[in-house]
């Protein structure tokens, strides 16, 4: 394994397209395979019944109330350490890493006990009809019993990921991914526990790859965590509010906006309910790979932003544009093509489920390439600690722009505002992330302090 010392001076000095990518391969892996997570489960109980793979459907905000606290604290202590150690404080990230590790935990043991203390209305609020409750139930149960290991792993992958440790970070989710492929089939049919089966191998899988990344954050991390360095205050605390603050904006109001359109969607019947939420996890997928380049990017932005390499924090940024662009193009043209033939894999045959999927699908590939700007900006600001921009960047497209959308298109045009919504949310971000980062990339760009 690489030395820590090579690894700061890599950061520091390596040609920045090459180290993004070199970090960000395994990153968007490590992405990739945690929504492989739901993705796995949705394609699994798909082969059950429209009604299973409408509970897996609405249970999605439960999963990203979740990951949001876990990369809330990874996200927010990862950047500070990052900084940290690009200005040489060695002992402050030691101490950062251990804050925001045994947070986390703190924080999925309350989630867990809250949502199970609540269950009943809790799965009421998230969009399930009460004659799903059956079946949703259980399976939100069974995901709030992983929140402590989930939130830890990935708290514990961030931060390795943040000291240039991306392929030790991936080790650890793909483990968990792997085994979750393996447990779905046999907790679900073999065992017969149904829906319940896939929410069992998704918590169980999850603390496989909390276990293995500790292990490996102990063996190779630049600063391992050490539990006697946990120190709380204020100002330690702070620095994980303002550098974790976008990522819980965002993914927090994605759960939000999910629960949203579990209800819209649930008026309309079980079968768009359970096309809205093939969608979504689809979606929430390809996303995983844009930002999984992103954070490839953000090492490299916070790493170089706390050095007072100016110009090298553009560079990133641009070809982080560049890059993003072009992949999700791609993908919007694949999808929007086959889109009834993608749905179709993830159910039983419905041809209302596929109806509704297939145009919702199509409606997102439409304004997919507009991401390739919003989630850069939003990264960018992230990373060299800019929490207001970031914020609002952040909670633009699924709280400013979803949630007034996903109320008011179904009113004026029913079901088919519901498959719209997200699209123009994407379209009304875009808009108001276009001018918002131009006053830190105008001096970046000249090599000087934004």
């Amino acid at each position: 394994m690489p030395h820590p010392a090579e690894d700061l001076r890599r950061l520091r000095e390596a040609p920045v397209r090459g180290l993004i990518l070199r970090l960000a391969i395994p990153t968007i892996a490590s992405m990739l395979i945690s929504a492989f997570y739901n993705v796995a489960d949705a394609w699994f109980v798909g082969r059950l019944d429209t009604a299973s793979v409408a509970a897996v459907g609405v249970a999605f905000p439960v999963m990203a109330v979740i990951q949001a606290t876990g990369f809330f604290f990874g996200h927010g202590s990862g950047n500070t350490l990052a900084r940290m150690l690009g200005a040489g404080d060695r002992h402050g990230a030691r101490r950062m890493a251990a804050v925001g590790l045994v947070c986390s935990a703190l924080a999925g043991c309350l989630l867990a006990a809250a949502g199970l203390l609540f269950l009943r209305p809790l799965t009421l609020a998230i969009g399930s009809p009460a004659d799903l409750l059956p079946v949703t139930a259980p399976y939100v149960a069974i995901v709030l019993l992983g929140a402590p290991p989930m939130c830890a792993a990935l708290t514990l992958n961030n931060q390795l990921r943040f000291q240039g440790k991306a392929t030790l970070a991936m080790v650890g989710i793909v483990a968990g991914a792997v085994l979750n492929c393996l447990l779905d089939p046999l907790f679900i049919f073999v065992f017969g526990w149904g829906v319940a089966g896939a929410a069992a191998a998704t918590a169980l899988s999850q603390t496989v790859s909390f276990l293995l990344l500790w292990r490996l954050n102990r063996r190779a991390a630049v600063v391992p965590v050490r539990l006697r360095a946990f120190a709380p205050t204020r100002a330690a605390l702070g620095e994980i509010v303002r550098g974790g603050a976008p990522s819980l904006f965002r993914q927090g109001l994605a759960c939000v906006a999910m629960a949203a359109l579990n209800h819209a969607a649930a008026a309309y019947g079980a079968a768009a309910l359970a096309g809205m939420g093939i969608v979504t996890r689809l979606t929430q997928f390809v996303g995983s790979a844009l930002i999984g380049l992103g954070q490839g990017f953000q090492p490299v932005c916070a790493f170089a932003y706390g050095a007072r390499l100016w110009r090298r924090v553009y560079e990133g940024f641009r070809f982080l544009v560049t890059a993003g662009g072009a992949f999700l193009a791609l993908v919007a043209a694949v999808c929007w093509l086959w889109a009834p033939e993608v749905v179709d894999c993830f159910q039983t045959g419905d041809p209302l489920v596929t109806q509704v999927g297939a145009s919702a699908l199509r409606w997102q590939m439409a304004t997919l390439l507009l991401s390739a700007w919003i989630v850069p900006c939003n990264m960018m600001m992230q990373a060299i600690r800019k929490p207001i921009r970031a914020s609002l960047l952040a909670s633009s497209r699924q709280g400013l722009c979803f949630l007034p959308a996903i109320v008011l298109l179904p009113l004026w045009f029913g079901l088919d505002g519901v498959v719209a919504a997200q699209s123009l949310a994407d379209l009304l971000a875009a808009l108001l992330a276009l001018p918002l980062p131009l006053p830190t990339l105008l001096p970046l760009r000249q090599g000087q302090q934004a």
